[in-house]
């Protein structure tokens, strides 16, 4: 009976532990939904100041969305359009040309096709500047038409581009083969001597008797280079023509240019049916009155494309203030250099907030940095010339370049907008200096520059979703979708 008792208990107690257990297990659950896959819409180029990341595409998924946070917002708005970008690159200096024909013809061709071609590998830059005759970077000064002193020379009897048939020339022309589209601003750092005051290619300025051959001069220039194969888009009158200091380089005032435009320069293109634009000033952006008063006259007005600035002094909203004043002419930037003795991040910074950024949403058509490409020594150069200025290409050995901050600096922008593409609306937002575009393919682009002491995390709205990426303290990032 005790075993009975025993066997019934057990019994009991089992019952309800099974009871316990089935009340305190929950049911199993149903299939687990996953979590939403953020697509990757928008495409993110990078570099850090500190040179860790360079030019290089990230992998960050970057998705628009609806759900809302605080960050700061830049709003991007392609209802809303400005100016067409004609292109971003550099000066084609002379020096610039011969340092890279010194490099081995496969080596040449491999940073040639980098430079200006338009496959993923390259930084397709699409506007160039060269000078009419020499300019700072050359090895000496020299013009087109160059005699022994004390004689002239008014029907340009003399007139040669010899001694741009070595390097300048025939490098254009390679250029062109990989991209004959491309766009070319030529300007003199002086004219010849004897066509001055002074005889000398340091400072002076144009005999006023000389305007008339000066002008036939220009269109000679124009001429000869076409029947090269090499078509200029724009001319400017005078380089800095306010710095009477560099070798070569020439004095013209405000009232000298006008005239010159008004009664010779431009009759003469227009009697010769070209239809290279003039564009004025091609100085500093401390002066804007210079280009003012030339675009006040209105005879000289007529044959004026736009103006051109530097931003060696002044602000870079001088651009709007000439835009605003005469809202059908075009506005330019066409050189800001870096220095041998610059630091990296700073000019990086620096140069995309002001020379990139600065200048087209102040209405500029072309951003351009100032010397394509040096040697090791930053040479060469004339006697007085500049000896600080650092290429955007090292040209190291004949088989071996570098790339430097000026290269960065301009291919956040050559690489990813073409020329013909429109600047849209982008706002903004705290120390986030940005500016967008599209592109003749539909594509958005923006550029942003974080200018504060810390990192970044942001929204970039379009059509009322947003994106929200980070960016480091000096960082600048290309996003295109």
């Amino acid at each position: 009976m005790k075993i009975v008792r025993n066997f019934a208990l057990l019994m009991i107690l089992a019952m309800m532990f099974l009871k316990c257990s089935k009340s305190s297990v929950s049911p199993m659950p149903g299939p687990v939904k996953p979590a939403p896959v953020v697509k990757n819409e928008v495409a993110f180029w990078l570099t850090k100041s500190d040179q860790s990341v360079l030019l290089t595409k990230q992998t960050t998924v970057l998705g628009f969305g609806s759900v809302a946070n605080t960050y700061p917002t830049i709003s991007v708005d392609d209802t809303q359009t400005f100016q067409t970008i004609d292109g971003f690159g550099y000066t084609l200096t002379g020096g610039s040309a011969q340092v890279i024909n010194s490099l081995g013809s496969s080596t040449k061709q491999k940073l040639l096709q980098e430079l200006f071609g338009a496959d993923t590998t390259s930084i397709s830059i699409s506007y160039l500047r060269i000078s009419i005759g020499a300019s700072d970077l050359n090895t000496a000064p020299f013009s087109y038409d160059d005699i022994p002193n004390g004689q002239t020379d008014l029907n340009l009897t003399n007139f040669s581009l010899a001694a741009d048939t070595v390097d300048l020339i025939p490098l254009l022309k390679e250029i062109l083969a990989i991209n004959p589209a491309i766009k070319i601003i030529a300007t003199p750092w002086s004219a010849p001597v004897w066509m001055k005051d002074n005889n000398s290619f340091i400072g002076g300025s144009l005999l006023p008797s000389n305007y008339t051959v000066y002008s036939q001069y220009f269109v000679k220039y124009l001429q000869k280079m076409k029947a090269l194969g090499i078509t200029i888009t724009a001319i400017t009158p005078q380089n800095e023509p306010l710095n009477p200091g560099n070798n070569p380089s020439m004095v013209m005032s405000a009232v000298e240019q006008t005239t010159f435009i008004r009664d010779n320069l431009g009759p003469a293109l227009q009697a010769a049916n070209l239809m290279t634009k003039i564009v004025v000033y091609d100085h500093n952006c401390d002066q804007p009155n210079y280009p003012l008063s030339i675009l006040g006259d209105a005879a000289a007005n007529r044959y004026v494309d736009g103006s051109a600035f530097h931003l060696y002094g002044g602000d870079i909203s001088a651009l709007s203030t000439v835009h605003n004043a005469f809202p059908d002419k075009n506005v330019y930037f066409t050189e800001q250099y870096t220095s041998s003795t610059g630091d990296f991040g700073g000019d990086f910074r620096w140069h995309l907030k002001n020379v990139i950024i600065g200048s087209m949403v102040n209405w500029s058509k072309v951003a351009l940095e100032w010397n394509l490409a040096s040697d090791a020594a930053f040479q060469p150069h004339t006697s007085g010339g500049c000896n600080t200025c650092k290429g955007a290409i090292t040209i190291n050995t004949s088989s071996n370049f570098a790339r430097n901050v000026g290269y960065y600096i301009v291919a956040h922008a050559s690489k990813f907008i073409p020329a013909g593409s429109v600047r849209i609306t982008s706002n903004p937002a705290g120390n986030l200096n940005c500016v967008a575009f599209k592109t003749p393919d539909g594509k958005r682009v923006l550029i942003v520059e974080n200018d504060g002491t810390g990192g970044a995390i942001f929204n970039i709205m379009y059509q009322n979703k947003w994106t929200t990426p980070v960016l480091d303290s000096g960082s600048v990032a290309t996003f295109i979708w």
